[in-house]
């Protein structure tokens, strides 16, 4: 693949992003790198990057942020309505034929509205970024047509697993032996019993779901299990569900969003939780972000997701890996020697 080309590709892509969500009255912010206190996920590790004073003196813990969205929710309780970053972003140890530590992402919010409305600003842009780098939105992927066009399908994880695994996730209601035991009545290979609700649906979503997603045009997957909300809100009316989805086009997983979980209390009960899972998995546990949870109470109700895009321009243009469009991807030096 051509890298002049490839980087042209990238160009005319972040170009289409930025006139897009700008007539859509979004203004483009930046946010820090380094940061004091990383996201939590419990299965992202954050690079260590500590702060030394010049002067001398003791070493302050600074990571460089696996993702803007603290300090963006910031901005949106500070009364920004609509914004968006073009971020880079960096996750220790993810390499991979999608994977690259260090990447690119669309992170983006929209005040007064929820997690629909963020779909059709996400599907509207990745639709423009389609056309800039294509000429327009029909492509091909493994040899099968692929629309980009929207709308996009919306399918429920109950849907999902009920269809493609004959798993009924609504009756398992979050319970990680009930979901176990469905699995296993379905012959579906699980592991031991101290596995967690979300290893167990992670492991059938891999094998069995995903494979099936995004085909002939992207796919939404929205109304997740309430134990894997992670920053969303419950959806209002059925707690068993929240209000989190993820976008899969052609066998890659492209984006991640929510509507937003503003309650502080509630957000500072799931990063404790977190906290515990991290020492329990033996991974470094981080400090929570206290000005992101006092800045919660003023956010208002908000839509938000985070793009891939060097996995949307691997789609656009045909690639097969990351590295093939990245110019300088971390195998050629993580590789061993």
């Amino acid at each position: 693949m051509d890298r002049r080309e490839v980087a042209r590709a990238r160009a005319r892509m972040q170009a289409a992003v930025r006139e897009f969500l700008t007539r859509r009255e979004f203004d483009e912010v930046e946010t820090p790198c380094l940061v004091p206190e990383p996201a939590m996920e419990p299965h992202i590790d954050a690079f260590r990057a500590p702060f030394v004073p010049e002067g001398g003196g003791a070493a302050r813990p600074l990571w460089l942020h696996s993702s803007p969205e603290y300090a963006m929710k910031r901005l949106l309780a500070e009364g920004f309505p609509r914004i968006f970053q073009l971020a880079r972003v960096f996750r220790n140890g993810e390499v991979s034929d999608t994977h690259n530590p260090e990447f690119t992402l669309l992170e983006m919010y929209r005040a007064h509205t929820d997690y629909r409305g963020i779909m059709e600003d996400l599907e509207e842009t990745v639709a423009a970024c389609a056309r800039a780098v294509t000429g327009g939105t029909r492509i091909s992927v493994g040899g099968r047509p692929l629309e980009l066009a929207p709308p996009f399908e919306r399918l429920t994880a109950q849907e999902a697993f009920q269809t493609r695994a004959g798993v009924d996730l609504a009756a398992c209601d979050g319970r990680a032996d009930r979901l176990r035991a469905a699995l296993r009545e379905r012959g579906l290979g699980v592991a031991g019993d101290g596995d967690s609700f979300d290893d167990l649906y992670f492991r059938v979503f891999l094998e069995v779901v995903e494979p099936t997603l995004g085909l002939g045009r992207p796919t939404y997957l929205v109304d997740w299990p309430a134990p894997m909300a992670a920053l969303s809100r419950l959806k209002p009316g059925d707690p068993r569900v929240a209000e989190r989805f993820e976008l899969y086009a052609g066998g890659l997983e492209l984006a991640n969003g929510f509507s937003e979980l503003t309650d502080a209390a509630e957000q500072r009960r799931r990063l404790m939780e977190e906290q515990g899972l991290r020492a329990r998995l033996g991974r470094p546990v981080y400090p929570l972000d206290e000005r992101f949870l006092a800045a919660l109470p003023r956010m208002p109700e908000a839509g938000g997701v985070a793009l891939g895009l060097d996995r949307l321009l691997m789609l656009l243009v045909g690639a097969r890996t990351i590295d093939e469009v990245l110019l300088f991807p971390a195998r050629e030096f993580l590789a061993p020697r």
